[in-house]
């Protein structure tokens, strides 16, 4: 019970303070379950993210859902879940009216201006700390670019994308594997 207590606390802080959205979350993610909690090893946060990005839903909601679930069990992914939601549909709940009476106020326009400078700043970090155990070689680098520039430059899904990326990642593979028995069986 201590364990889905920590799950839902630690989720709730996550949802609790990070403004815009899913990706500006991933930080906060990998800093409270790999490094403060050490729940989840650095490397393994990255397809924790890759699943996530890759079913239907909310990055933040869903990988929430798989570190409670390989935390947890069910209970794990149910704990993890509602903490990381329910502080934003409070704060959503709390604020709808006053943003309706007082959304031209020009205080909390400059307030939402320096938070999302903030939430770039946010996604770039994740970027950085994700670079840094995903690009691992010269294959790892040319997949990225060219995923980013079919992302950017010609706005393919990011489905598509990720498809793409896996069946690249299976050639590999399977080129490696090929390679390996050759030069075992010379």
């Amino acid at each position: 019970m201590n364990l889905l207590l920590e799950l839902f606390i630690t989720f709730f802080r996550v949802g609790a303070f990070t403004f815009g959205g899913g990706y500006a979350m991933i930080p906060l993610i990998q800093y409270e379950v790999c490094d403060n909690k050490k729940w989840i090893k650095e490397e393994d946060i990255v397809d924790i993210l890759a699943l996530a990005q890759s079913v239907p839903g909310a990055i933040a909601v869903n990988s929430s859902t798989f570190i409670g679930y390989r935390i947890a069990g069910i209970r794990g992914a149910i704990a993890a879940t509602f903490g990381v939601v329910l502080p934003s549909f409070l704060i959503i709940l709390g604020l709808a009216g006053l943003l309706l009476k007082y959304g031209d106020n020009v205080i909390l326009g400059k307030i939402f201006y320096g938070i999302r400078a903030v939430v770039v700043s946010l996604i770039l970090a994740a970027v950085y700390k994700l670079y840094k155990s995903c690009l691992i070689d010269y294959w790892t680098v040319i997949i990225a670019i060219l995923a980013f520039v079919l992302l950017i430059i010609f706005n393919i899904h990011p489905i598509f994308a990720i498809i793409c990326g896996a069946i690249v990642g299976l050639i590999l593979y399977h080129n490696t594997q090929q390679n390996l028995k050759t030069k075992g069986g010379n």
